[in-house]
């Protein structure tokens, strides 16, 4: 059960409404992560610019990179939420989340977004090379910034057992 009820939208104040107004026009929903956030309209302002980051990093990523790159931080986290979203774009897209096929690029986001999870400053100076052999200083410096807040909206959902949305309950890992 989720530590912080989740706002109805016409719960959320003035600032946090039209966010979450925002949102909906985007996406078609707004999630219980997204009315837990609402509970303060900045907070849920800040959370929401991962959409900006993850528009700057797909151009020099693709898609398929960048949700690879995100799964891995939230399999990672052990968070429910996000590698389930996660798992359902894959799943979306023909992939088999369970049984990915990288290359050698995927591979080195994979680690990178895992060591970020692990401990950032264990980022060894051969996994940063890896990663500088296909990545411009500053699409380093965008990549970064996006794991770390994809890492932070791991941690919220943890910390409050944010719950899971019916829509992902189809896409929800099954352990055997």
């Amino acid at each position: 059960m989720s530590r912080i009820v989740p706002l109805a939208e016409s719960e959320a104040g003035p600032a946090a409404r039209a966010i979450l107004e925002q949102q909906r026009a985007r996406f078609g929903r707004t999630t219980n992560m997204k009315r837990t956030l609402a509970h303060d309209p900045l907070a849920l302002e800040v959370y929401m610019r991962w959409y900006d980051l993850r528009d700057r990093v797909v151009p020099f990523l693709g898609e398929r990179a960048t949700t690879i790159f995100t799964h891995a931080i939230s399999t990672t986290t052990d968070c429910l939420i996000c590698s389930t979203f996660f798992r359902r774009w894959l799943k979306d897209a023909g992939e088999d989340p369970d049984q990915l096929r990288l290359d050698e690029r995927e591979q080195t986001l994979v680690d990178f977004g895992r060591q970020l999870v692990r401990n950032a400053n264990g980022v060894s100076d051969e996994l940063f090379a890896r990663l500088r052999a296909f990545l411009a200083p500053e699409q380093v410096v965008t990549l970064t910034a996006f794991g770390g807040l994809m890492v932070a909206t791991n941690i919220f959902n943890n910390a409050l057992r944010v719950e899971l949305d019916d829509y992902l309950q189809p896409y929800r890992k099954v352990e055997r």
